[in-house]
């Protein structure tokens, strides 16, 4: 039988209770709502069985607050989000930026049972249109706040979740699509990878651009790659990882750390192209010239990653999209120059982002592939839905040109 924990008086502690030597403080430790670790301290034990207490009535007044249906939408976020407990830090953290910086301060203090189907429809709208937010930023706040009403269902403090259907509606009446995302033309990608090849401030990212462009690659998993991960004589490349910076909860600041790929068919291997394994070369060069050696930076317990910034560092990815969105300004301001001196037309690249060459890879491959399975086992897709979506884009320019050259055909037997 395990031995009970005393304080020097020979005073059983109970769980989460602790007496600390150091200080000559007594601590106790709990979760709190938002899933992080709290501690109440006092000099005396019976001061902090009492605070014990107050923690307690407290927490069973917000129980009683949900239970008789008096409680806002915050206060049930904020019970729904304790209950995922296997939630990834990055996952959570993100969750809670969302919630905290588009809801809480306004929806959120609408009472829960008060909140129609309308209520949810027209606060969308106004993030839309009001707030100018992308279709997509709508739909991660749906994305929590539709559990966060249906946990209400469940414990039948509501009959029923009222943002059930409201984004299936909203993108009627907005016009968008949450889910398309324009992949790079050729051209766009030629003339993309040709400016920064012969460009003297930018030309040093060619190689991890090719390398998403050559992969298709989360940025995540590109930036996560080790030199251990590619073979390079086999010529493949394994994905069974991925770099993720976010804003800690706990600590308030940014953190960076080793995930899972977002799915576990993000875990796999793909072919590596002639052009990337140039690039992977072409970027250990770049390190031993420009930086003295490759990254030494250990992150979570792996090194040896293939990518690194100016101060040693693996990039952040929201620097590699700084970047792109500089080198496509710094194009069309040039082109456009070009073009009016030459009196043509200008050809201007399109602002996007590094998950748009995931996207442009994924075209180029369902150009060239029929297989889909081929296709969803490359790109990591966990549903085909999601390669027979692009696969159907890709291929419908082409489908175009097989039917004006059938035309063609058909004209001549008439």
């Amino acid at each position: 039988m395990a031995q009970s924990r005393k304080d020097p008086r020979g005073r059983v502690l109970r769980k989460g209770e602790s007496w600390r030597e150091k200080d000559k403080r007594y601590t106790y430790t709990y979760t709190d709502p938002l899933g992080r670790r709290k501690w109440i301290y006092a000099t005396d034990l019976m001061i902090l069985r009492e605070k014990e207490k107050k923690l307690m009535k407290d927490q069973l007044d917000g129980l009683d607050l949900y239970a008789a249906g008096k409680a806002t939408v915050n206060n049930t976020f904020d019970r729904y989000i304790s209950t995922k407990y296997d939630l990834r830090d990055t996952t959570r953290s993100n969750y809670l930026y969302t919630y905290n910086k588009f809801v809480r301060e306004t929806f959120g203090k609408k009472r829960l049972v008060d909140v129609k189907y309308s209520d949810v429809m027209h606060f969308y709208l106004h993030l839309l249109n009001v707030d100018d937010l992308a279709i997509a930023t709508v739909d991660n706040v749906h994305c929590i706040l539709h559990p966060t009403f249906e946990l209400a269902v469940r414990d039948d403090i509501i009959r029923k979740n009222p943002t059930d259907g409201v984004m299936r509606e909203l993108t009627k009446k907005s016009g968008k699509n949450k889910g398309i995302r324009r992949a790079l033309t050729r051209d766009q990608q030629r003339i993309f990878m040709e400016y920064i090849a012969g460009h003297p401030i930018y030309y040093h990212w060619w190689p991890l651009f090719t390398v998403l462009l050559g992969t298709g690659c989360r940025i995540g998993e590109c930036l996560g790659l080790r030199w251990e991960d590619l073979d390079f004589e086999h010529k493949v490349i394994s994905i069974n990882h991925a770099i993720t910076y976010y804003r800690s909860v706990e600590h308030k600041r940014q953190t960076v750390s080793v995930s899972l790929p977002k799915t576990e068919a993000g875990i796999r291997t793909v072919p590596m192209l002639d052009v990337v394994k140039e690039a992977f070369e072409m970027e250990k060069e770049q390190q031993f010239d420009m930086l003295g050696g490759l990254n030494t930076q250990i992150i979570d317990g792996m090194s040896g990653f293939v990518f690194q910034n100016a101060e040693g560092n693996v990039p952040n990815p929201q620097t590699v999209n700084q970047t792109i969105k500089r080198i496509v300004s710094s194009y069309n301001a040039e082109e456009l120059l070009k073009a009016a001196k030459e009196k043509r037309e200008p050809t201007i690249l399109p602002e996007f982002s590094c998950h748009v060459l995931r996207h442009t890879f994924a075209t180029r491959l369902c150009e060239a592939e029929s297989n889909l399975k081929v296709i969803q086992s490359v790109m990591g897709h966990r549903n085909v839905e999601t390669t027979m979506d692009i696969y159907a884009e890709a291929t419908e320019e082409k489908k175009q040109q097989s039917f004006e050259g059938l035309a063609d055909k058909l004209d001549n037997l008439f």
